[in-house]
């Protein structure tokens, strides 16, 4: 059994335009997703991929994506990634972010979260370091880092 999260994404994907009612509940439910209004392209345990459009909204002062935008997006990236990695009995919890900025975000940039099988093959309680980038239209990687997450054992219902 998966995260809901993750099982909402696969129903959705059964469903005509299911990728983007999928990205509209997504940033609704986390409702400060919803300032860079992420398109989710794909998800799967170990890798999540979403763009964040190059829009004015979002800018800052110089006229590109501002940084906590980038960060938002990343943040996005890598939270699909966990509900789609991690498994039902455990839960996770961001710890941080570390990022450097390598380049302008002058366009649309698709947002990458990625982990490996040897990451989670330990016993909760654990951390993980997700990867994660942000790369250009022309390819080129504006933001780069890792988002640490702690994962644990989901505490008993009762």
């Amino acid at each position: 059994m998966s995260q809901p999260t993750y099982a909402l994404y696969q129903r959705a994907l059964q469903m005509p335009f299911g990728k983007r009612l999928f990205s509209v509940l997504y940033a609704r439910k986390a409702r400060y997703f919803w300032t860079v209004r992420p398109q989710v392209r794909e998800v799967r345990p170990h890798h999540a991929e979403l763009t964040i459009a190059n829009r004015k909204a979002v800018h800052n002062h110089i006229g590109t994506l501002h940084a906590i935008a980038v960060c938002n997006g990343l943040e996005a990236a890598m939270g699909l990634l966990a509900e789609a990695t991690c498994p039902a009995e455990q839960r996770w919890l961001p710890r941080g972010l570390q990022v450097e900025y390598l380049a302008k975000s002058t366009t649309d940039l698709l947002c990458v979260a990625e982990t490996s099988e040897e990451d989670w093959a330990r016993e909760a309680p654990f951390d993980v370091d997700v990867r994660v980038k942000a790369v250009r239209t022309d390819g080129q990687v504006a933001v780069q880092g890792v988002i640490p997450i702690y994962v644990t054992a989901k505490p008993a219902k009762g």
